[in-house]
């Protein structure tokens, strides 16, 4: 059987980290990257025997493109400290790593959780991220927000998923939306052209249109109402503080 590092990027994860890292209990090695945390995620991981590593935090990509190097074993597992390896997954990995095989990556899918409920529908119902590929033949792309694995190779599909719950409350998710926002912004201002209230008006709606109708968020009840508007919030907050970028402003 193949060796597996398993890697959590953290910055102030203590309702997590414990969990987080129990669920990757059978990797071989488990390298904690912690942003100075400073409500005791750091002190907890250095006591739950793994390797703890502090690094200033610029954005995901860049951080885990420096995570992957670290790891000692040839296969590696990203999980983020709201993800959970289930153990069906567990189980698909290691038969993974006990055959032969012609991928140098999988993709996993993602069973979404949102104020406390499964997200069925909401565009978050075929959710898929590559977390398991080869380390040498795989580093993510540059963007700062919703950072992608490029392989150089086939990429295969695992048919369990992760479990995935990025809510604890409605103040600090709205907090992480602008944190993303912001981070969209910079990559949005090579490729958008002049503002208009196409930006403004339009797009934000068609966000809501998008998940609450189209992807049939209506499905998911007040809990896809809800993700549809702050999808559409976000849309607009992006733009915002595109506008504040190109005016050197905050």
């Amino acid at each position: 059987m193949e060796k597996l590092t398993a890697i959590i990027i953290t910055k102030d994860e203590i309702l997590n980290i414990e969990s987080v890292i129990n669920s990757v209990h059978f990797a071989d090695e488990i390298i904690v990257v912690d942003s100075f945390s400073k409500d005791g995620t750091f002190e907890k991981a250095l006591e739950l025997d793994v390797t703890v590593i502090q690094r200033q935090f610029s954005y995901h990509a860049e951080q885990k493109n420096w995570a992957i190097p670290q790891a000692k074993h040839g296969w590696v597992l990203i999980v983020d400290a709201d993800e959970r390896v289930t153990p069906e997954l567990q189980k698909e990995i290691i038969e993974v790593l006990s055959t032969n095989q012609k991928d140098v990556a999988f993709w996993i899918g993602r069973m979404n959780h949102f104020m406390g409920k499964r997200v069925n529908y909401s565009g978050w119902r075929n959710d898929k991220v590559i977390r398991l590929f080869k380390r040498d033949f795989c580093l993510y792309n540059n963007r700062r927000v919703h950072e992608e694995i490029v392989a150089k190779g086939s990429v295969g599909h695992l048919k369990c998923k992760l479990s995935h719950n990025t809510y604890t409350t409605m103040d600090a998710y709205i907090e992480k939306m602008n944190r993303y926002a912001s981070k969209q912004a910079e990559d949005y201002d090579t490729k958008t052209g002049k503002l208009t209230p196409y930006h403004f008006v339009i797009k934000p709606i068609w966000g809501f249109i998008k998940h609450y109708i189209v992807q049939s968020g209506f499905r998911d009840g007040f809990i896809g109402l809800t993700i549809g508007f702050i999808q559409g919030y976000v849309i607009y907050m992006r733009y915002v503080k595109l506008w504040l970028l190109r005016r050197n402003l905050k």
